[in-house]
């Protein structure tokens, strides 16, 4: 009778056992639902977010690589501008309108036939560089940049050279995909 009685005791505590995992598993089901959903909405925040951050820091590259596209052309066009042999003023002269477009083309153009009969009675040597330069303002198609350049000019009057310092202002603009400059203006 005991064993009996052990038996069916046995046999209750197993069905009330089966009966407290059935509702343990009912609610780690629900539990299980809440968070499954908890993380794929953590993921999709994650995904989110690193999507705008990636877009914000791909962004700042292209503005960052802009801004030195239009640093190094200002440069090369500041360094063409102010360096030049009366030998070799023509190809000279070639180098800074290859560089250029829009007014300033136009005048440095129509100066050109000039200038070289100047350089050359003066057999004039100059070579600049550049000692600063900086981005006032830049977007997709136009930039503004000053430029602090110098060079040594010896010519005719002064043959042993003397040093020019020169502030430049140079509006750039892209063409082609290219950084051209449409202005040069000397600045104080």
């Amino acid at each position: 009778m005991a064993a009996r009685w052990t038996h069916g005791m046995t046999h209750g505590m197993t069905f009330a056992a089966g009966r407290m995992a059935a509702r343990l598993d009912r609610r780690l089901d629900g539990t299980g639902r809440a968070v499954t959903a908890a993380l794929v909405a953590a993921a999709a925040a994650l995904l989110t977010l690193s999507g705008y951050f990636g877009y914000q820091l791909y962004g700042q590259h292209q503005e960052e690589q802009r801004r030195q596209d239009v640093l190094s052309a200002a440069r090369q066009t500041a360094v063409n501008f102010t360096s030049l042999h009366y030998k070799t003023y023509k190809a000279d002269s070639r180098n800074v309108l290859q560089g250029a477009t829009g007014r300033f083309k136009k005048q440095f153009s129509a100066q050109t036939e000039e200038l070289t009969e100047l350089v050359t009675q003066n057999r004039s040597v100059s070579k600049g560089q550049v000692l600063e330069a900086g981005v006032v303002r830049a977007d997709e198609k136009s930039a503004r940049v000053l430029v602090v350049a110098d060079s040594t000019v010896k010519n005719v009057s002064t043959p042993k050279g003397e040093t020019r310092n020169y502030r430049l202002q140079l509006d750039l603009v892209q063409e082609g995909g290219r950084w051209l400059t449409s202005d040069v203006e000397f600045v104080s």
